[in-house]
């Protein structure tokens, strides 16, 4: 079965990038070089395609009371013109997506899911929700691109002819550029002041081109957003995150704030095993499966997430450890032909992002 395509791919292919097959879909991997475009999101600013994942609209009365009962989310707090981050879980407190809610009225949101759950994310929610709530599933018909990097504002500012000074952190609002509907979310996924910018399917390529015509942007791969959002401490759903585990595992208890009776909520809390993150002097890469054991040998978990990391000179990794030993400071990571020493840390991995900086 052939890879879907995003309305960039063509551009992609025909500016050289590494193309790859990635949660169903043909995407790019890298331009010019993961080093490079993650040095430059860093400090300047990067744009990425990330029109593979999938976007739900739901609405209708009781919208809100509804989807309170679907997803961890706490939407008694969400006022319209947020959005939030949390998660869909079955009913033992698994995560079966993590997804962001944009809240634009008492009774509308919109859903950004991950590539690879959509599907599924979108039979739960119907299954969920009372037939008198719409869920459309939008995703063909929205282009996303995401800027990101410390000069982003001042980019998107120039090209779109706005101030965008007054959206804060997971703050978001809707607009026009040359009178096509644009939504300006200030979130990301790479640690960076940065914006999830969603446009019409079919004006995805015209804003990407536009973006690009500042000196200050470079098309950036899924192999830097990668890096960047390791470094980030940020988890990525299918690697660190999965059904067998629960937001309490992966150290995301703290977001369950929701007072609703929502599916999962019970065995959210439910914490056998820890999501651990890791610092490995040097540049041998832990990698994903790798085995993870304690000092005297004795294996305990196993690595999820691992890479270079370009900002910090090291390599970090989150690895999956049973609760008793989560506490410990220092492991041994079984890589390929090595032993690598690998100590216990706080996240963010990198903590000089300017993410949450106020403009």
């Amino acid at each position: 079965m052939s890879e879907l395509r995003t309305p960039l791919t063509a551009w992609h292919e025909a500016h050289g990038a590494k193309m790859a097959p990635f949660a169903g879909w043909l995407m790019p991997i890298q331009y010019e070089g993961i080093l490079a475009e993650h040095v430059h999101t860093r400090q300047h600013a990067g744009l990425f395609d990330i029109c593979h994942m999938g976007e739900f609209r739901i609405e209708g009365p009781g919208a809100d009371a509804a989807l309170s009962r679907a997803v961890s989310h706490n939407l008694q707090t969400l006022a319209p013109g947020k959005c939030r981050y949390g998660f869909l879980l079955n009913e033992q407190g698994g995560v079966l997506d993590d997804c962001i809610i944009y809240r634009f009225a008492q009774d509308t949101f919109m859903v950004v899911v991950n590539a690879a759950c959509a599907a599924n994310d979108f039979a739960v929610l119907r299954e969920r929700l009372p037939q008198g709530v719409a869920l459309a599933d939008i995703s063909e018909a929205t282009g996303k691109v995401d800027l990101q990097g410390p000069e982003s504002l001042d980019v998107l500012e120039s090209r779109i002819g706005q101030n965008m000074h007054h959206l804060g952190y997971f703050g978001f609002c809707e607009t026009t550029w040359q009178g096509v509907p644009l939504l300006i979310s200030r979130t990301g996924y790479t640690g960076e002041l940065g914006y999830e910018l969603y446009v019409p399917a079919e004006q995805t390529e015209a804003f990407w081109e536009t973006l690009l015509v500042d000196g200050r942007v470079k098309p950036v791969g899924l192999g830097a957003r990668d890096t960047l959002r390791l470094e980030a401490g940020l988890p990525l759903y299918g690697q660190d995150l999965d059904a067998d585990h629960t937001p309490t595992e992966a150290g995301m208890g703290r977001m369950l704030t929701s007072t609703a009776a929502y599916i999962g909520r019970e065995g959210a809390a439910r914490a056998q095993e820890m999501l651990v993150p890791l610092r490995i002097e040097g540049r041998r890469a832990a990698r994903h499966g790798d085995v993870v054991a304690l000092p005297d040998g004795t294996a305990v978990g196993r690595v999820t997430s691992g890479s270079f990391a370009p900002s910090l000179g090291c390599v970090i990794a989150f690895a999956w450890v049973p609760a008793a030993h989560a506490g410990a400071t220092d492991f041994t990571v079984r890589a390929a032909r090595a032993a690598l020493s690998a100590r216990r840390v706080e996240i963010p991995f990198y903590t000089q992002g300017t993410a949450r900086k106020k403009l």
